[in-house]
């Protein structure tokens, strides 16, 4: 299982939100490659990075610090989303040397696009469903949608999306623990792998997702945990590896 440390960029800065409000941000750092760096040197295999700029603008805002991180470190997998509309945006940032796009207001405004970009850019393509309630959230989380999450995935993992980010709204941000429940029952209910996202708050939550990882969950995204120190990266990631044997 991935342990994927999260940069979230506003502004050209590493940030987090709370439950995706943009007024209740808390800056982490002022230099998003120093940020990279540190994640890398813990051992981390794959990058998050969200452009919210982007989520709330519908255009990448924030493609130039991708870029940079990206061409830092080549050999680390790197999934971005925020932003991503159209083929061009998503051409773009594979041709940078991003390896997974992340598709999320779009894919459920428009599903058609989902499978017209999974034609033209396969094993590329990550899908991101953010619920409330078991129902998807758009437009930065500001929506709900009447979309049920598990029928919705069942439909993109037709489509031929590489994975499915979920994320729990209720959670993300607030450390509450990461809703376990919920991400088995999705993985179960698909073929293709689920990443977590959303409340990861210590190495009891790592440990969790760890005893059903093999339920179809690929990885766990973790951002204010790491960030403000109720988990060390390092050690969690000593216990995925020794999960791994």
């Amino acid at each position: 299982m991935l342990l994927i440390p999260a940069i979230d960029l506003k502004g050209g800065k590493c940030v987090r939100l709370r439950q995706g409000r943009m007024e209740d941000e808390t800056i982490f750092s002022d230099d998003p490659l120093e940020v990279a760096q540190r994640w890398v040197d813990a051992g981390a295999k794959r990058l998050h990075i969200v452009d919210l700029d982007g989520a709330f603008k519908g255009e990448p805002r924030n493609a130039g610090v991708v870029h940079e991180i990206v061409e830092q470190f080549p050999d680390i997998p790197v999934q971005i989303g925020g932003g991503v509309r159209d083929e061009e945006t998503i051409e773009s940032y594979l041709n940078t040397g991003v390896r997974y796009v992340i598709i999320g207001t779009k894919a459920v405004n428009a599903p058609h696009f989902v499978a017209d970009v999974c034609a033209e850019f396969p094993s590329h393509i990550i899908v991101g469903l953010d619920a409330r309630d078991g129902k998807v959230a758009t437009d930065g989380w500001s929506k709900l949608s009447h979309h049920d999450v598990i029928d919705i995935a069942q439909h993109f993992e037709h489509d031929g999306v590489e994975s499915i980010i979920y994320t729990d709204i209720h959670r993300d941000g607030m450390m509450q623990g990461v809703n376990v429940e919920a991400t088995v029952e999705l993985a179960r209910a698909i073929h293709i792998p689920v990443i977590a996202a959303g409340g990861v708050t210590n190495l009891d939550d790592v440990r969790a997702l760890l005893d059903v990882a093999d339920s179809g969950i690929e990885g766990v995204i973790t951002g204010r945990a790491i960030y403000e120190g109720t988990l060390d990266y390092a050690e969690g990631q000593k216990l995925v590896l020794a999960a791994e044997g």
